[in-house]
């Protein structure tokens, strides 16, 4: 058995995928103080077995980094270059704010300290690295109650001895104290985003490895793997050394999942082949998927692939691992309503989280949320929130409203302020994904929304008429899609060096050494892992850019790149259509080689379901009122579990399943697909 955990603000996530591959599923409250606590309470209920593999994505960096509650750290960098993670880039990214603030580096000034060596641009040692000088500084980290150290000196990506040398002697000296060095963690050129994200490893590592170790003890021998930020898992050995990989691990499985289901529904043939009649081409698939969970909203593009980047950032600070290209807002079931000095409605991004949560919740919430909204328009029921094992409070939620309502002295209605509550927050979600897709030249009418998370299905359609979008696909288990991305997801690992060498100067043997090396450790490292060499796919990529280019373009190896001309090819391509111009008679400089080492999991074998009769009055069960255009109307309600492949569903309805509630608005219909996914598109 695999089972896949995603530990939101508000929901701990389960997904099972058992021997047969039947998938068993469940949702438990969070418990802030302690995570892991929720984590083995859930496998308990599973009865998940203990030879199972359990597929964890961890917020622990991401809280770390968000709340400034990582570990003490500091940095050892080349004389003169101890301010490099203060000094930045110089960029101005609130240059019209009247008051602008600078993201505080994670290094205080009094922690930063300084060495004497110096490697050159071209990998040779110019000043070697004295030990006793490093000696030195044992008692200054040991005196500051330093916790973990980051080393980053100047060109360590061509030279790493004196960075190496370094933990060494503070390793030799200062038994437990972690550290972490550029050239392990990102061996590539780029000064500051290299301390970065040195930095950020140093400074979240030693809580990860302690919340894994905790964890450890608690799985009764279960094999443990914690999910990374590029949709791929890793050991929880290398995750606790290498724990920034995981900052955006949550949010990567939900697009893993969301892919998956949107390759299944939408790039499959509608029929297979019949009489001879030959199998129609698989379409590439055009999604943005779209996860809003208790706390926040993370949504993504994924045209014709899963998004990745090597350029990205969190909490302010730029992370150049690959990771996937999510842009979050705090925009969530437990988002809390309230209203400005100014008089105006604002929604998230704080959040009532899982405790107390939201007032519905009847564990001492007194805030208005989206979810109370919801509850109050009738869009959720109080008797069948999480299959009838939550009875929500509807009173409680009735009477936050009202509060809102009097304090702010508004004087609306409470249907007509938890109507305001949900435009407002469909507002700021509307701005994301216009963020990822409009604003990057992207026109949203050409894709398919896939909704998930708790909440996603209960505004997506709404949101699709906003934005144009022609269709909604709610897979079959949306609430919990993000853990069942996980436990499907590769094992993968990511690998890049430093070239910084023009493109057509390098002989087809160095060519080939660029990745040899890297392929080499990836092999190796996935069969530590126990994955089967039958079971390895190597991927190589180069980082190209016109010569005096500041920034390039990552070029992903297909069938038919395989060798350097055809990368330097594909790179003309791409920067005409990202930039609207390309210039193939320029010289092109070839700035990294990277490598993905992927382990295949075995997938999920699905096998639509032929479609039958497209009434879907089995699966009603019963009418009510809910709040659509400014009035209630009467709107039909459905069990999920009962609706079969072929049923088709009209607006207004809503339907109700464990994990999430689907509405579908007036003027909208719905299928059910041979997957059993839902497809709304407009009637």
């Amino acid at each position: 058995m695999i089972v896949g955990i995603d530990i939101g603000g508000t929901f701990t996530d389960f997904a099972a995928v058992d021997t047969a591959g039947r998938i068993h599923i469940r949702k438990r409250l969070s418990t802030p103080s302690d995570p892991s606590r929720a984590v083995l309470e859930g496998l308990a209920d599973l009865k998940a077995p203990t030879d199972a593999i359990v597929v964890h994505g961890s917020t622990i960096a991401t809280n770390a980094l968000l709340e400034r509650t990582g570990a003490r750290t500091a940095l050892i960098a080349t004389r003169g270059f101890g301010d490099i993670i203060e000094i930045g880039r110089q960029n101005r990214p609130q240059l019209y704010a009247l008051e602008p603030v600078k993201t505080a580096p994670l290094v205080p000034r009094e922690l930063r300290f300084e060495v004497s060596e110096r490697i050159a641009a071209d990998g040779r040692v110019l000043s070697p690295l004295e030990p006793a000088e490093v000696e030195s500084l044992v008692s200054h980290l040991r005196s500051a109650h330093v916790e973990s150290v980051a080393v980053c000196l100047l060109f360590s990506f061509l030279q790493p001895r004196h960075e190496r040398l370094i933990r060494q002697i503070i390793s030799g000296q200062l038994q437990g104290l972690f550290v972490s060095i550029s050239s392990d963690i990102l061996p590539e050129y780029r000064e500051y985003e290299r301390a970065s994200t040195t930095v950020i490893n140093a400074y979240v590592a030693p809580l990860m490895g302690r919340y894994l170790d905790r964890l450890e003890r608690g799985l009764s021998g279960r094999r443990l793997r914690i999910m990374q930020s590029n949709g791929g898992a890793i050991s929880a050995s290398t995750a606790a050394a290498q724990a920034a990989r995981t900052a955006l691990s949550g949010p990567a499985g939900g697009i893993v999942g969301a892919f998956a289901a949107a390759q299944h529904a939408l790039a499959s043939p509608p029929s297979s082949k019949q009489n001879g009649e030959k199998e129609e081409p698989r379409k590439e698939v055009r999604a943005i998927t779209f996860d809003m969970g208790g706390t926040s909203t993370d949504v993504a593009l994924c045209d014709g692939r899963l998004p990745t980047t090597t350029e990205g950032e969190i909490a302010g600070l730029p992370l150049r691992f690959p990771i996937m290209d999510i842009h979050t807002v705090g925009a969530g079931g437990g988002s809390i309503a309230r209203v400005d000095a100014g008089g105006a409605l604002i929604v998230g991004p704080h959040s009532a989280g899982a405790d107390p949560g939201p007032a519905c919740y009847g564990r001492g919430g007194a805030q208005p949320t989206v979810t109370d909204a919801n509850l109050v328009l009738g869009r959720l029921s109080a008797d069948r929130f999480l299959g009838g094992q939550m009875r929500l409070d509807m009173q409680a939620a009735r009477d936050a409203i009202d509060r809102l309502a009097a304090d702010a002295s508004l004087g609306l209605r409470p249907s007509s302020l938890a109507w305001g509550i949900l435009h407002v927050a469909n507002a700021t979600m509307e701005r994301a994904i216009r963020k990822i897709s409009v604003e990057r030249g992207h026109d949203p009418r050409r894709f398919t929304l896939i909704a998930f998370g708790g909440a996603g299905p209960l505004h997506a359609a709404e949101l699709a008429a906003a934005l144009g979008i022609p269709r909604v696909l709610v897979p079959l288990s949306p609430g919990v899609l993000s853990a069942l991305g996980m436990a499907t997801a590769d094992t993968v690992k990511d690998y890049s060096r430093a070239v910084l060498r023009r493109a057509g100067a390098l002989s087809e043997g160095e060519f080939n050494r660029l990745f040899a090396e890297m392929e080499a450790q990836g092999r190796a490292e996935l069969d530590a892992e126990g994955i089967a060499p039958r079971d390895v796919a190597l991927r190589r990529a180069l980082d190209l850019r016109y010569a005096g280019q500041s920034y390039e373009i990552s070029v992903e190896e297909d069938s038919s790149l395989a060798e350097e001309r055809a990368f330097v090819a594909q790179f003309h391509h791409l920067h005409a259509a990202r930039y609207g111009h390309s210039h193939p008679d320029r010289a092109v400089e070839i700035v990294a080689a990277r490598v993905r080492a992927m382990g295949r999991t075995r997938r999920i074998e699905s096998v639509p379901q032929p479609a039958g009769d497209a009434d879907a009055s089995t699966a009603v069960v019963g009418r009510k009122a809910a709040w659509f255009e400014e009035q209630f109307v009467e709107t039909m309600l459905y069990d999920r579990d009962r609706l079969r492949a072929g049923h088709r569903l009209s607006g207004p309805a809503i339907v109700f399943q464990f994990d999430a509630t689907t509405v579908i608005p007036p003027g909208w219909a719905a299928r059910v697909d041979g997957f059993r996914n839902l497809i709304l598109t407009v009637a």
